[in-house]
């Protein structure tokens, strides 16, 4: 079972947390629907998978043949992230790909990281 949470845990949060830092284009609505799918598909994908399908429910054989379903779900991350993200030509898009730069400069060097920031 902790196997099945951190597939879904890795599911929701690594492609987000990977993708925000590293890659330019990445937005808030990206991020957010990219993050619920990746979600989304680790609870279905565990449900449907032999360790609550056959162990728990006692069906003869899962729908989803893996032990894991983290494989598969957090590529449903990746692709929704990037997906949502390059189809996003909202105007806070826009300024999520401004402040890329800046984002990259203080979490590799901190520099910025003693001043606060007014919101």
């Amino acid at each position: 079972m902790v196997s099945l949470a951190f597939a879904v845990a890795a599911s929701a949060n690594f492609p987000v947390l990977f993708m925000s830092v590293l890659w330019r284009g990445c937005t808030t609505r990206g991020a957010a629907i990219g993050g619920f799918l990746g979600l989304l598909s680790a609870v279905l994908l565990t449900i449907l998978s032999k360790a609550v399908w056959v162990d728990v429910f006692h069906y003869a054989s899962a729908p989803f043949p893996y032990a894991s379903p983290a494989l598969f779900s957090m590529a449903i991350g990746f692709f929704g992230i990037w997906f949502f993200s390059v189809t996003d030509k909202s105007n806070r898009a826009r300024i999520d790909q401004a402040g890329f730069e800046a984002q990259a400069v203080r979490s590799e060097t901190g520099i910025g990281a003693v001043e606060g920031v007014s919101h």
